[in-house]
C-alpha cells in the first residue's frame, strides 16, 4: 500500500494521536496533558524526534521519543548494562500503528525517522521498554529486527500505572505485563 505521508508530530495531530493510543494501549494511556509533555520531551536543539504517518488523511501511526537528558531514568533502567553514557541515551516512549496497517514496515520507518533526528540531537543510543504481551510479541520482534538488543526483562512494569488509572487492554486495572528493556546503538 502506498500514499503514506510521514512528518513530524505537531499539536495539530494531538487529538488523533490520543485516540489511536487509547484504542491500542488502553483507556487513559494518553491524554491532553501527557501528549504535550511527551512531545516537548522529544525536542532538543529545535529538532523534533516525534513522527506521525497518515494514509488518505487518516492517522495510522505515530512514534514518540524522548531526547537524551529529557527523560527520567528510573528503577526499570539497567544503566550499568548500557554500553554508552546515560546522557547520550534517548528513550523510545511509544510506537503505535493502527491494527489494519501493521506488517507493512510503518513502525520501522517511524523508528528510522526518529533515529535520524536523535543523531542530529547528539544521541548515541535509545532504550525502550517493550510490551511483551503485544499480539504475537510483535513489539519485541519488530524492535529486534530494527537492531534492538535485549538488556533485561522486568515483570510488573506497568502495575503501578494500572493502579493509578491505566486500563491495560489485557489485565485491566491490575496489570502484570512484563516489559523487555531493549537498546539500539546508533553507531
Amino acid at each position: 500500500m502506498s500514499n503514506f505521508h510521514y512528518r513530524n508530530l505537531t499539536p495539530a495531530d494531538f487529538s488523533k494521536v490520543i485516540e489511536l493510543a487509547n484504542q491500542v494501549h488502553g483507556d487513559s494511556y494518553l491524554n491532553d496533558d501527557k501528549i504535550k509533555q511527551w512531545v516537548e520531551q522529544g525536542i532538543s536543539d529545535q529538532i523534533n524526534a516525534g513522527y506521525v504517518v497518515y494514509h488518505d488523511q487518516k492517522l495510522i501511526g505515530f512514534r514518540i521519543t524522548y531526547a537524551a537528558q529529557k527523560w527520567q531514568i528510573d528503577e526499570w533502567c539497567s544503566t550499568e548494562l548500557w554500553q554508552v553514557p546515560t546522557e547520550k541515551v534517548c528513550y523510545f516512549k511509544c510506537n503505535t500503528v493502527d491494527e489494519n496497517y501493521r506488517g507493512q514496515g510503518i513502525g520501522s520507518k517511524l523508528l528510522k525517522l526518529s533515529i535520524e533526528a536523535l543523531k542530529k540531537q547528539g544521541a548515541q543510543a535509545g532504550v525502550s521498554h517493550l510490551w511483551k504481551k503485544s499480539p504475537g510479541n510483535s513489539a519485541v520482534k519488530y524492535f529486534t529486527k530494527c537492531g534492538g538488543q535485549l538488556v533485561k526483562t522486568h515483570p510488573d512494569k506497568w502495575y503501578q500505572a494500572s493502579k493509578n488509572g491505566f486500563n491495560c487492554v489485557i489485565c485491566g486495572f491490575n496489570c502484570h505485563c512484563e516489559a523487555a528493556e531493549m537498546i539500539i546503538y546508533f553507531s
